[in-house]
């Protein structure tokens, strides 16, 4: 073998929002997974979780004595000047590979900040390591980009492959499980996981490129066989397992054998789903998922507002959204809200109805964002060309004449303070503890960790459920 010993190293050195620890970094996990019948030996360090590799001269003094490959992934914008500086500290006679969405985004960037970087590869990794481990020359390498003579080099993307044949992580190459950890300290006793049971997604929302990869190329809807889905199942040990396709029932027929086929192999976990209201049409599908373990739905709404749902090309309207929770609220799902606000055309009381819409739903949570154009958004050319309506050359947040991005912000605080009220920690606790996902045990220990005037309303709460005695 031409490498011995490689190093997977995942570089975020520490937890920047309250989920970031959560879950194990996966994509850079298929990559190890795929490469490892080529090296000798893999190391996988994660250095949310490994504190003593933080220090670079601990780092670089391993990489030297034993490492002669190493494998980084880069997934997101936070962190992203650290994460140059870091692997612009590590040794530079050890062939370095780096990899991932936001590496892809920035391949001149890291390629000119960073001299000991060998290889960026571009877009899903898998045949590409092993080709680069298998010694095929840098230039007959397809989606790679790397230095010839002083210049950069980018050669043609690679086809995105078909996630049929594509080995699913091996777990035991992990040091430590993950849970939910914030400001260091750890909040819920289980552990997280990830699976990935399709990839890609039929529909074409305007401001959506998570159906696109880095490189803008749309992800082709393919699907994995079910019997690998049920094995990878049962080879987890965490309780909480996230489904991370972009739309989990797209497939109403092949999600209702998946549910049959967990209730038959007796797994038993706590599912978390992305998925948008056309479930509500299939109710069998949904005691299904409610039997199999599925307890939380992550749905994609956007907007209360018809036009913006159409400029959004979301495929429905107000009333459909209406009629859907109507039926999903039948279930015992603890359901979690997308929205975008700073829409164009849209205005101070239309953003702010935000919250209002979300509770005549009778959603549990929400998140909001602004609306943001990425580099192969649909919706770039579109701001680019409405008059006063602006975002950076790259993309990023859009603002307008009319609201600036401090108008924007002070509209997100006030979306948040007419939800967010003591009525609404109130219905998340109820749902939380009715759907199976929290025990009162478990809000306990998390209390421990919480400030102090969560914790108080916790409490509170669940004294006077008679779930607790009053102290």
């Amino acid at each position: 073998m031409t490498y011995k010993h490689a190093l997977a190293l995942y570089p975020y050195l520490k937890d920047s929002t309250a989920t970031m620890g959560v879950f194990p970094p996966t994509g850079l996990e298929y990559i190890t997974t795929n490469m490892k019948d080529l090296v000798g030996k893999i190391t996988f360090l994660d250095l949310r979780y490994e504190k003593d590799y933080r220090d670079n001269k601990v780092l670089s003094e391993f990489i030297r004595e034993e490492i002669d490959l190493i494998c980084i992934g880069i997934m997101w914008d936070t962190q992203f000047t650290e994460i140059c500086d870091l692997i612009s500290a590590l040794p530079a006679d050890v062939i370095t590979v780096v990899g991932g969405s936001k590496a892809t985004e920035e391949v001149e960037t890291l390629l000119e900040r960073c001299a000991n970087i060998d290889f960026v590869v571009r877009g899903e990794g898998e045949d590409t390591i092993r080709e680069i481990i298998n010694g095929v020359p840098p230039g007959d390498i397809l989606g790679l980009s790397f230095r010839e003579n002083g210049s950069i080099v980018h050669n043609e993307n690679r086809a995105l492959p078909e996630i049929l044949g594509t080995a699913y992580p091996d777990r035991s190459m992990r040091r430590h499980d993950y849970h939910w950890v914030q400001n260091g300290a750890r909040i819920a006793r289980f552990a997280f996981d990830t699976v990935l049971t399709s990839r890609g997604c039929p529909y074409n929302c305007k401001f959506c490129t998570f159906s696109l990869n880095p490189l803008g190329q749309k992800r082709k809807y393919t699907e994995r066989p079910l019997e690998l889905v049920i094995d990878e199942l049962k080879e987890i040990t965490a309780d909480v397992v996230l489904f991370s396709d972009d739309n989990f029932f797209t497939n109403p027929r092949r999600s209702e054998k998946l549910c049959e086929m967990i209730i038959e192999n007796g797994v038993q976990k706590t599912f978390i789903v992305q998925t948008r209201i056309e479930i509500a049409k299939n109710p069998r599908l949904l005691e299904l998922a409610e039997k199999a373990g599925f307890k939380i739905f992550l749905i994609g709404i956007e907007s209360p507002h018809d036009y913006i749902l159409e400029q959004l090309s979301k495929g429905f309207n107000q009333q459909q959204v209406r009629d859907a929770f109507a039926v999903l609220n039948k279930f015992n799902f603890y359901i979690h809200g997308y929205f975008i606000y700073g829409n164009i055309g849209e205005t101070y009381d239309e953003m702010v109805y935000i919250a209002q819409f979300a509770k005549e739903l009778k959603l549990d949570s929400i998140s909001f964002q602004k609306l943001r154009v990425e580099k192969f958004s649909p919706l770039k050319e579109i701001v680019e060309n409405t008059p006063g309506y602006y975002c950076d050359s790259t993309g990023g947040p859009v603002y307008s004449d009319t609201y600036s991005l401090t108008d924007l912000k002070q509209i997100r605080n006030k979306i948040r303070s007419n939800f967010y009220n003591p009525s609404q920690f109130r219905q998340i606790l109820k749902k939380a503890h009715t759907a199976g996902i929290f025990t009162p045990s478990d809000f306990a220990y998390a209390s421990l960790k919480l400030p102090k005037i969560i914790t108080k309303l916790i409490m509170r709460e669940f004294e006077k459920k008679g779930w607790v005695s009053a102290s």
